[in-house]
């Protein structure tokens, strides 16, 4: 019989809680270690319809990358949509398991696997954590990497886009400009621009990042590539699933089939 404390287990070898934030919540949130487990559900957010979909799909654990609960609780009730979640969910007897910034600074996490698909060189992270505890140095927080084939600021949008199955995006800078070395840091990210651009990097792959942010890459001669916070890490739950999948051959392993993102263009 396999348990929810199985695969808690391999997630915490496979994404370390300590490459997590100090800001994060990360881990067993929801559940009990000793229950038993043989449909799992990945997602990217625990929303209303990821939620129905476990519990109709009878999923006993869900592995999300957003934390659910993200802040501290005082009360669990129907009155708020997250108290509604985690009722319902509890009702179900569903577990929840996020590794949420531990996936994404992971050896083969959301920032390694998209800094690959890109097939960038040398790929190294933006902020690298000290080598202790076992973790080695090639681990830490976003990537950059050289590029294999000379591209411009407009070749690479292409390519994410095919790559992200994504209709569109935005950026910031000049469409012609050649680029020489990239950095990618999944989900809302616009923190890692002075980062980057210490680093001599030509742009910045992220998922979203505020109006002033922008302004500050452009005076900084960094180019941005957003793709939307959904699309750069939506990929990487589906990548996780099959990881478990090969992992735990005898669980019934999917990634949400009902989950969008929430953001449409007109």
């Amino acid at each position: 019989m396999m348990t929810v404390a199985d695969v808690a287990g391999f997630l915490n070898a496979y994404a370390p809680p300590r490459l997590a934030e100090d800001w994060d919540n990360v881990g067993l949130l929801v559940g009990d270690g000793g229950s038993a487990v043989t449909r799992l559900m990945t997602c990217l957010t625990v929303t209303p319809a990821s939620a129905a979909e476990a519990i109709r799909q009878k999923a006993e654990l869900i592995v999300t990358h957003h934390p659910l609960p993200f802040r501290p609780l005082k009360r669990i009730t129907c009155e708020t949509p997250e108290g509604r979640l985690l009722w319902d969910l509890i009702g179900n007897r569903v577990a929840v398991f996020s590794p949420h910034t531990a996936f994404d600074s992971a050896a083969q996490g959301i920032n390694q696997r998209l800094a690959e698909r890109l097939e960038l060189q040398g790929i190294a992270p933006l902020r690298p954590l000290e080598e202790r505890d076992g973790l080695s140095a090639s681990v830490g927080a976003g990537r950059f990497g050289q590029v294999k084939n000379e591209t411009t600021v407009v070749q690479a949008a292409e390519h994410l886009k095919r790559l992200l199955k994504i209709e569109s995006l935005q950026y910031v800078g000049d469409p012609a400009r050649k680029l020489r070395r990239i950095a990618v840091a999944c989900g809302s990210a616009g923190e890692f621009v002075p980062t980057a651009a210490e680093l001599d990097c030509d742009c910045l792959v992220t998922g979203e990042t505020r109006f002033h942010t922008c302004l500050e890459a452009e005076a900084r001669g960094l180019a941005l590539l957003l793709v939307g916070h959904y699309a750069s890490e939506r990929f990487g739950v589906e990548a996780l699933a099959d990881v478990l999948a090969q992992h735990f051959t005898d669980l019934t392993i999917w990634a949400s089939r009902d989950e969008r993102d929430p953001l449409k263009t007109i």
